[in-house]
């Protein structure tokens, strides 16, 4: 029929005449691609749930991870932009926390553990934007129309202005500007038990904004998690500066949009 190349769709648990026969069209001159190959160059994407340990350590990407000097260059220009952006939102930062202050009582800030690069802890910083009480019960996922947003906490959180205070993690180091969102160690372990390759997100410094972040809605469940891991992989394994700057302009759309605010 004239095919010059042919997609092997199946993933897991292959038959043995079906790898024999590809390999034998390979041999006679067919390019052969992988499912998940071509799913990631269509959506930008990994697909988690047809990936292997095999096709993790043979697929092409994942460079800048292990090059130590650019993950220097990152940190360099996370430091440099985030001490600039700290002072640059003060103005912000001060009539946010005079309006926190007069709309209902409670701290400013809202400290909350985090994971981040190579399962460690952190504290997270953000502006209040719920009750006080918000968590009494234990950890929950955010809502869509949550009854425990206040007044001023909608209108922040719609501004993405409750993420300022995150700059201060990005200048400590815990935090990067782009990077997979960090997960809360309540959530996580449930997450690694339901989701393959959880754990990968945790190789790089989790960042304030990300590709998951300008390409997905708000996630407040394990099946957004899941999909969101996809776009993570997808930064993590083709983690380039253009990158980062393309996640930039799109977060920028975002925030001046409303779109996946929650």
């Amino acid at each position: 029929m004239r095919v010059n190349t042919a997609i092997l769709a199946i993933t897991h648990d292959r038959p043995s005449g079906l790898v024999r026969r590809v390999l034998e069209a390979r041999l006679n001159g067919m390019s052969i691609m992988e499912m998940p190959t071509v799913y990631e160059i269509l959506t930008k994407r990994v697909p988690v749930e047809h990936i292997c340990d095999h096709w993790l350590l043979f697929t092409d990407g994942f460079y800048l991870v292990s090059k130590e000097y650019m993950q220097k260059v990152k940190r360099l220009v996370d430091f440099v932009l985030s001490a600039l952006l700290l002072m640059g939102t003060l103005p912000i930062t001060v009539l946010s926390a005079l309006a926190i202050r007069f709309d209902s009582p409670g701290p400013l800030f809202f400290k909350q553990e985090r994971v981040g690069k190579n399962g460690l802890v952190f504290v997270l910083w953000k502006f209040r934007s719920m009750r006080q009480d918000a968590e009494q019960n234990g950890a929950v996922w955010a809502e869509e129309i949550d009854s425990r947003v206040t007044r001023v906490g909608k209108w922040i959180r719609l501004l993405r202005i409750d993420e300022i205070p995150q700059l201060y993690n990005v200048f400590r180091g815990e935090m990067s500007l782009i990077g997979p969102r960090p997960e809360r160690p309540e959530f996580i372990q449930e997450l690694e038990k339901q989701i393959p390759y959880y754990g990968i997100r945790h190789s790089v410094r989790p960042g304030i904004t990300g590709w998951a972040q300008v390409n997905y809605r708000y996630g407040a469940s394990v099946e957004d998690a899941l999909r969101k891991l996809e776009y993570d992989l997808y930064y993590i394994k083709n983690m380039s500066l253009l990158l980062d700057f393309k996640i930039i302009l799109k977060t920028i759309g975002v925030v001046l949009f409303g779109q996946g605010a929650r």
